[in-house]
């Protein structure tokens, strides 16, 4: 479209467009949205997440406002994405994307549940499950077919950008703005000043990174409603000469995709089954908790522990010295495989204070040698194998050593999704069961898992309301 980036009308265009996708697509989108239900009902108990929820300024509740999910919260739409956003994501337990840019689309759920719940609440406007799905699917592929191009982290922004993009998509689109409308939505993602790296990385990791997307979905949804009230489009925000985003924060690169637009991402997606840890070390806490049985009635003689990886998780979660919160824990490598070696096991509690006060942790993580393998990189950036392989081996004082312990594909990769599907309702099933939801609703859920094919033209908001208290 003439005077418009055609980012934007590219982005805008697939949103509006009436499709369909595959039975994967359809599916795996079921998936992520009952395995974010499970993240939140896990999360919603712990109270530093507890702290972020709930009304802004005081204690009233919104009239018929967007719920929080496990909560009785009812917020304006804005204040919920930011709510739901921060339940999916605090643990670090929901789906990964993994390419020249990192990130978690499942972020871009807490946008399309507010928003879904707010038009059908305050308007009466009902979607059903499977048209909720096709926003899902179509939030998944922007982000996650954006990420394949363009490495943000290079110039220090956050891939949270990318959730504030799908989400603006999403917040558009749920909320029937035109298409007009969301060209200037979207005009504003790339006008907005962007979070950078520093708080995912040492001396500043924190807990900012765990409500970092709901903070981003929030703003999407703002955009959108910021474009219904005036819905001028800043045509050329991306590529505006000095001015623009390409040449303002991403030293002249250009910011495009290659990757033709349909539903890659959510055919494709990785989840997070067996491990809340970031998605680089998956399959190294799978190789240490192989190797325990053999270690850990030796860890007093064991000398070095080799681990071979691909170069972004040496970027992202090698760490050395001292590590402040469960966040700077929970994206270190060493730290993660050292648990498991000594346990056999990794949860989420295993990166609080009390835990992290065993001494044998920082021992052995003074014990590792960690290296690039090029080859596991190399099969990283390939997009038939999208692999993310670690390996350890031990060596002990006397100079024996255990075999190479290598996993190529963690559990819930595409090549093993078949196991992860069992895995994936176990975790469901038990954060459906430490919950506080009523037990019909869990009935409700548990039922609504083993019979996707069902109610996928059923109203999304019957689903929301079994998802609250």
């Amino acid at each position: 479209m003439e005077n418009i980036d055609s980012l934007i009308v590219d982005l805008v265009d697939f949103f509006y467009k009436e499709q369909s996708f595959s039975d994967l697509a359809y599916q795996n989108a079921y998936l992520t949205l009952m395995d974010s239900l499970a993240c939140a009902l896990l999360a919603v108990n712990t109270k530093a997440c507890a702290n972020h929820l709930g009304p802004s300024f005081n204690q009233a509740n919104v009239v018929n406002g967007a719920r929080v999910m496990g909560t009785a919260f009812s917020l304006d739409p804005v204040k919920a994405t930011y709510d739901n956003g921060c339940l999916i994501r605090w643990l670090d337990y929901n789906d990964t994307w993994l390419a020249k840019e990192w990130g978690h689309p499942s972020d871009n759920i807490a946008a399309c549940l507010s928003c879904a719940d707010w038009q059908y609440r305050q308007y009466g406007k009902s979607y059903t499950i499977k048209e909720i799905l096709s926003i899902i699917i179509k939030a998944y592929e922007v982000q996650g077919i954006m990420a394949l191009d363009n490495a943000f982290n290079q110039v220090g922004l956050d891939h949270v950008i990318l959730v504030k993009l799908a989400s603006t998509l999403c917040s558009c689109y749920l909320l029937s703005l035109s298409k007009q409308e969301a060209y200037a939505a979207v005009s504003h993602v790339f006008l907005d000043g962007h979070p950078l790296r520093v708080y995912r990385h040492k001396p500043n990791t924190g807990p900012r990174k765990s409500w970092a997307a709901g903070d981003a979905g929030a703003r999407g949804v703002w955009l959108a409603f910021q474009a219904k009230i005036e819905p001028m489009i800043y045509g050329n925000s991306v590529t505006m000469p000095k001015y623009g985003f390409n040449d303002a924060l991403r030293k002249g690169e250009q910011t495009n995709y290659n990757h033709p637009l349909s539903c890659y991402t959510m055919e494709n997606i990785l989840f997070k089954v067996s491990y809340p840890a970031e998605y680089h070390a998956q399959t190294a806490v799978e190789c240490a908790i192989l190797l325990h049985e053999q270690v850990a009635h030796r860890l007093d003689d064991i000398e070095t522990i080799f681990i071979e990886t691909q170069k972004p998780a040496i970027d992202i979660i090698v760490k050395s010295g001292d590590l402040k919160n469960p966040a700077d824990r929970d994206h270190c490598l060493q730290y993660m495989v050292a648990v498991a070696l000594i346990k056999g096991d990794l949860t989420a509690l295993d990166y609080e204070d009390n835990v992290a006060a065993d001494s044998r942790i920082d021992v052995l993580r003074q014990r590792m040698t960690i290296t690039e393998n090029q080859d596991m990189t190399a099969d990283y950036y390939d997009l038939e194998k999208r692999s993310i392989a670690n390996s350890i081996t031990i060596q002990f004082r006397d100079k024996t050593v255990t075999d190479t312990v290598r996993v190529d594909y963690p559990l819930g990769h595409r090549f093993r999704r078949a196991d992860a599907k069992v895995a994936l309702y176990n975790k469901f099933h038990d954060a459906l069961q430490q919950s506080s939801l009523p037990l019909l609703n869990k009935d409700f859920l548990e039922d609504s898992w083993n019979n996707f094919s069902n109610i996928l033209n059923q109203p999304f908001n019957e689903l929301v309301n079994k998802m609250v208290i």
